[in-house]
């Protein structure tokens, strides 16, 4: 899949046991096999034993096909899964610090407004704005937020799960009749 800078990235889920050690195996082998990482998220799953580990990665670097078959290899991996973002419901976050004097404050919290962001801080000069979305709309808000000067900026890295398969509607029964 390309992006629209023309990289192509695949995501993948990769469920482990959570253990300590594991991310840092999964990062060693990324590492020894020069890997190129462009996004990494890991948290527990509802079940406590699991971990999921969602990477994305460059496929330019590296066959996809060869970098599932390494993982695979991994002994506290459970389970690998490949998300096509067509069928995937993704999400990244994004925390910044911004100039915004009283001059440039109106601007700044519009753009908050229109991306459905929040405000998380406020000084005299600076705001601390969140936005949670889909990667190309945290990547707009930041291309946006960059000519109001940001002072510290961090993402999450991508978060996915697959997208729920869509059930045929049900007729709404009306006393016995079908509508």
């Amino acid at each position: 899949m390309a992006s629209d800078t023309g990289v192509a990235h695949h995501t993948l889920s990769v469920l482990v046991e959570n253990k300590a050690g594991v991310l840092s195996r999964v990062a060693n082998l990324f590492s020894r096999r020069g890997y190129n990482i462009f996004s990494l998220a890991v948290a527990p799953t509802d079940d406590e034993r699991f971990s999921r580990i969602t990477i994305v990665v460059d496929v330019e670097s590296s066959p996809l096909e060869q970098i599932v078959k390494q993982l695979d290899k991994l002994v506290n991996v459970v389970r690998i899964s490949e998300l096509d973002p067509r069928e995937a419901v993704e999400r990244e976050l994004l925390l910044a610090t911004v100039d915004a004097g009283p001059a440039d404050r109106r601007q700044v919290v519009e753009l908050v407004q229109i991306f459905e962001g929040r405000i998380l801080a406020v000084s005299r000069t600076r705001l601390t704005v969140s936005l949670e979305g889909h990667p190309t709309k945290v990547d707009d808000f930041e291309e946006l937020l960059s000519s109001l000067g940001i002072v510290e900026l961090q993402r999450s890295g991508r978060v996915a799960l697959p997208k729920l398969e869509r059930e045929a509607p049900r007729p709404h029964t009306i006393r016995g009749k079908v509508s």
